[in-house]
């Protein structure tokens, strides 16, 4: 049985591979098709990625050690039919010794060309489940009305102590993807 997390709860993995799937429902009649896309970060200790290719998004859907893969690009939102609408599969195995966290997040594609943002989004969530089983571990809804916010860090994966958890954030920004890489990557 799932575990609903609240913000800020943390839970023990124990698994080897893990899928983190991001869901969500754009509202209707904006004009334009809401393009949300997943990203993950994979973090060192100084809370920066070590080289450019440890940002796992759709323009570079494998990390160089093979670890994080991404599904892909779902441009609408519109494919999942009320699952998730885009992946990242982390094989915990072959993390890269210098990561020490995997941070997850959704922003929103062309969002201030477009006038969107995450207060037009609903049903917004991130699970945790076994990627050999299928089996959901954990899910966090995130419940929270980011009207001016167009990047949401979900959660992440971090090692302590050789031990793999997760933990559910949900903090908003504004600046979308550029704003992110700004913060986590050279």
């Amino acid at each position: 049985m799932a575990i609903n997390l609240q913000k800020g709860q943390r839970i023990e993995i124990g698994l080897e591979k893990v899928g983190v799937g991001l869901g969500w429902d754009p509202n209707q009649g904006s004009g334009f098709d809401f393009d949300l896309d997943a990203s993950a970060f994979m973090l060192g200790a100084n809370k920066k990625t070590p080289l450019d290719e440890f940002f796992v998004f759709y323009n570079n859907q494998v990390s160089p050690d093979g670890a994080v893969e991404s599904s892909g690009d779902d441009l609408t939102g519109g494919n999942s039919d009320g699952g998730d609408d885009e992946t990242i599969t982390v094989d915990l195995n072959k993390v890269d010794p210098r990561i020490n966290e995997i941070l997850f997040t959704a922003t929103i594609h062309e969002a201030e060309n477009r006038r969107q943002n995450f207060g037009q989004v609903h049903n917004s969530y991130i699970r945790v489940y076994n990627a050999l089983t299928n089996e959901e571990i954990a899910r966090y809804d995130l419940d929270e009305d980011f009207s001016i916010e167009t990047a949401v860090e979900f959660g992440r994966l971090y090692r302590r102590n050789g031990v793999w958890k997760f933990e559910a954030i949900g903090n908003g920004f504004k600046g979308g993807l550029q704003q992110l890489v700004n913060k986590y990557c050279y």
